[in-house]
């Protein structure tokens, strides 16, 4: 059975993801760099960094280097404006794990839908729909970062939630320093408490991580399907683990009045940023707010029903090393396909302008 899967992104900055979660290697194309753009790999490193398993308690312990190799593209800390290949290789990848289950659909995974859609049984870890294939993102968003922050653009992403425990403030550069990245001071031994009872107890816990783009200026992007917005909930929804995404007031808008929810202005700008900086598709100047709603992992220790291959009713428990929760390892990923998006509507507003008599 033929058939792609999707692992191409972007118009004007194009990137193609590779590689499974168990096999020798992962990595990414990038095509449309500009040529001369400063770049090195221990820039993509830092990012690389703040994904990776094995770094805490509180996430995977898969024990990956994620080192970045740069195979193309690159000469004498510049790009050269061809395609730059990233690799990273696998060194932990453990396929014993998974040999109990080769022959049956793990629940919450995407076993059962990529068996039905391309043929495939169980693949050692999910193959290519496990969230290591992020890892070819998120060096792809390190090279975006690199290309936006000349213009002054800065993308944070961080964990506001976890279960029930809802952060009262946001502290960027806190949240740096937890490990769960939660962004509050004040509750992320809380929040460390929670995700701690139910790892012990064999179950996983979801919650919700925001993102905030600052420096985006006004005018990126397109009026009617392929709005700022859109583009960007697509790309948050494509992150393995996301269940919904809000932009601004998001969902509490449904129950405000136009008077309490219009972004109004003065001399001075705007008054409010309930759009969350993207009207009619297209940015403000203002911050680009994000929420992503993030699922409790599916990999859980306790006993669950599923069904094997030839269509019959098994108990499993499901073994290995896994994420009790996937925000702190989903806020980079989030970072990085921001960074793609904007990078992207960047280079096609000065497509736009240099056409512009």
């Amino acid at each position: 059975m033929w058939t792609d899967m999707g692992s191409i992104f972007g118009k004007y900055l194009r990137v193609s993801t590779f590689g499974e979660s168990h096999g020798p290697a992962l990595g990414v194309v990038i095509n449309g760099l500009p040529a001369g753009l400063p770049l090195t790999a221990e820039r993509i490193q830092r990012d690389l960094d703040r994904r990776r398993p094995g770094t805490s308690p509180y996430v995977s312990a898969r024990r990956e280097s994620d080192r970045v190799e740069i195979l193309s593209g690159l000469a004498d800390g510049r790009t050269l404006g061809s395609p730059l290949g990233l690799l990273v290789r696998n060194i932990d990848s453990r396929s014993q794990d998974y040999r109990e289950l080769a022959e049956v659909f793990r629940p919450g995974h995407a076993d059962y839908t990529y068996f039905k859609k391309f043929g495939l049984p169980p693949q050692p870890g999910g193959g290519r729909s496990s969230g290591r294939e992020t890892v070819g993102r998120v060096a792809a968003g390190a090279v975006a970062k690199a290309l936006l922050e000349p213009l002054g653009v800065v993308i944070q992403a961080y964990t506001v939630r976890i279960g029930d425990i809802k952060a009262g403030r946001r502290d960027p550069s806190f949240a740096e320093t937890d490990p769960l990245r939660c962004a509050d001071p004040d509750l992320a031994r809380v929040m460390a408490e929670l995700v701690q009872k139910v790892r012990a107890e064999g179950d996983s816990v979801g919650g919700l991580v925001e993102l905030v783009a600052q420096g985006v200026p006004a005018g990126w992007g397109d009026p009617v399907f392929d709005k700022l917005d859109a583009v960007l909930g697509g790309a948050m929804l494509s992150i393995g683990g996301v269940k919904g995404v809000e932009i601004g007031t998001g969902f509490d808008a449904a129950s405000l009045r136009g008077s309490q929810h219009n972004d109004q202005m003065d001399e001075d700008g705007f008054l409010s940023n309930h759009n969350g900086g993207i009207l009619g598709g297209i940015s403000t100047g203002q911050d680009i707010v994000l929420r992503l709603a993030v699922k409790p992992t599916a990999s859980i220790a306790l006993e669950q029903t599923t069904i094997d291959l030839a269509g019959r009713t098994r108990k499993i428990r499901i073994k290995g090393r896994h994420d009790p929760c996937l925000c702190p390892r989903i806020a980079p990923v989030a970072e990085a396909m921001a960074a793609l998006v904007l990078a992207d509507a960047w280079l096609a507003q000065r497509a736009l302008e240099g056409a512009t008599p």
